[in-house]
């Protein structure tokens, strides 16, 4: 199970390193999940990816006052 730690560390480090960038995907991501669903979910899929968006640009914030 460690390892599947230790990727999401880097993950995690590597989106917060990029949150602006990584920003862009979340809206492409939403909008591919609600075609897939055909719109039965686009409620808690934009939930989800205003969230997602929410978090991104506060550790961007955060990056931008280092």
């Amino acid at each position: 199970m460690s390892g599947a730690g230790d990727a999401f560390d880097k993950l995690k480090k590597a989106v917060d390193d990029n949150a602006d960038k990584v920003e862009g995907f979340v809206g492409k991501a939403a909008g591919a999940a609600k075609k897939a669903t055909g719109g039965a979910h686009d409620d808690k899929i934009d939930k989800g990816s205003d969230a997602a968006t929410d978090y991104l640009r506060k550790r961007a914030r955060e990056n931008r006052k280092r």
